[in-house]
């Protein structure tokens, strides 16, 4: 009897830049494309995680250049999700709302976004980029992630799903 191993294989030519920012993520998407010269357009499907509690959806901006050959993508790290839960005071039920915070990269929550590059041209990205993203209005810091330490790097696989 033959045997086939499947495996997932990610993307190993990517850059992962996080940003600290407080803006909404369709506001930091224009002032990214109005300073760098980009097109990030909200995609039509979220990035949805299906969990007994609920789904937990990260939004993505996609831009391709077509030039280069490079594929952008800018989501956020943070999704806030409120429950319901009934509690039982004595004859009567209450109704209480818990808020829960969940992350995409969990080993970097301190991250507000994250902004992946599919290209061939990492070092390029990495030094250009980061210097123009810090000049931006609204951003706090941008840093490199280091992808080879991440846990979570699954999560980052989306690409080919949408």
């Amino acid at each position: 009897m033959q045997r086939y191993n499947l495996s997932l294989a990610l993307e190993e030519d990517f850059l992962l830049l996080a940003i600290h920012s407080s803006l909404e993520e369709y506001k930091l998407a224009y002032l990214i494309n109005k300073h760098l010269n980009l097109r990030f357009q909200r995609k039509k499907k979220d990035l949805d995680f299906f969990y007994k509690s609920g789904t937990i959806t990260y939004p993505i901006y996609e831009y391709s250049d077509t030039v280069k050959d490079d594929l952008f993508y800018l989501l956020s790290n943070v999704c806030k999700t409120i429950t319901e839960k009934t509690v039982s005071a004595g004859s009567l039920f209450d109704i209480e709302y818990e808020e829960k915070t969940h992350y995409l990269v969990h080993e970097f929550k301190q991250a507000d976004f994250l902004i992946k590059i599919i290209t061939d041209e990492t070092q390029f990205y990495e030094n250009e980029f980061l210097k123009k993203l810090s000049i931006i209005p609204g951003i706090v810091a941008a840093h490199k992630i280091d992808q080879n330490k991440l846990k979570s790097k699954q999560n980052l696989n989306f690409d080919s799903c949408h």
